[in-house]
């Protein structure tokens, strides 16, 4: 995924977590947030200022091309096997595994 808008644009990174109530996706590397934490020592927690990924609105991203390797829409497409698939529009190559 490539952030498209906001401080973070220009950043790729890989889908951590779906949320799909809200429409937000957390990608690794983006949104980064500075967390302040109690020490747990039953978790095994260490205390302090720790830095980790935020939330991030499903329409600020694209999707990346597998061929051209940059930022495309994405349409569906029915295999001669039967399968629906995902494509890019940008050169029709099929996005999913």
């Amino acid at each position: 995924m490539v952030v498209r808008t906001g401080k973070d644009r220009g950043k790729r990174g890989r889908v951590l977590k779906v949320i799909a109530d809200t429409n937000r996706l957390v990608i690794e590397g983006v949104n980064l947030i500075k967390r302040h934490t109690r020490p747990n020592p039953q978790k095994n927690i260490k205390g302090g200022i720790i830095e980790r990924e935020s939330s991030i609105h499903a329409s600020n991203v694209m999707l990346l091309d597998p061929e051209t390797n940059k930022p495309t829409r994405v349409g569906r497409k029915v295999q001669s096997d039967g399968r629906k698939v995902r494509i890019g529009r940008k050169s029709g190559a099929v996005v999913d595994k």
